[in-house]
């Protein structure tokens, strides 16, 4: 078992309020959410722990605990409302419609790309592909 990388305390210091549902549960998605991340970084070939200590500056610590407090309060909302936050819906009079997508319904631990992004894991792959020959190549 790895180092759990943010305290319940992190999460209320960034103004986040916590209801006694998601106060009982914070500890445990804390912890899950440290060994995600400690497993999704071997996966791309980085030692999450080995960079934190090998940072002085403490910056890349701040980032890794900004990362998991973010990824248990996505899991968190779902946790406080009873029910997903909607991130589209449609509705129509005619024949009665209504779709809803919700965010997060199934209140999964996860990382965004941007998250993964900022601490090293996942970089841009940019390419080109030559289509003719110059007279040099050919």
């Amino acid at each position: 078992m790895g180092a759990v990388y943010a305290t319940v305390d992190d999460i209320k210091a960034v103004g986040k309020s916590l209801t006694a549902a998601q106060e009982e549960s914070a500890p445990a998605l804390l912890e899950q959410a440290s060994a995600k991340l400690r497993l999704t970084g071997k996966e791309y070939g980085v030692d999450i722990d080995e960079r934190i200590r090998e940072d002085a500056s403490g910056d890349y610590a701040l980032a890794v605990k900004s990362v998991v407090v973010d990824a248990v309060s996505r899991a968190m909302d779902v946790i406080a409302r009873d029910m997903s936050v909607a991130s589209q819906g449609t509705e129509s009079i005619g024949a009665y419609s209504l779709t809803t997508t919700y965010a997060n319904a199934g209140a999964s631990l996860y990382f965004t790309k941007n998250e993964l992004r900022l601490l090293g894991l996942i970089q841009q792959v940019y390419g080109a592909i030559e289509l003719w020959a110059t007279g040099d190549d050919a």
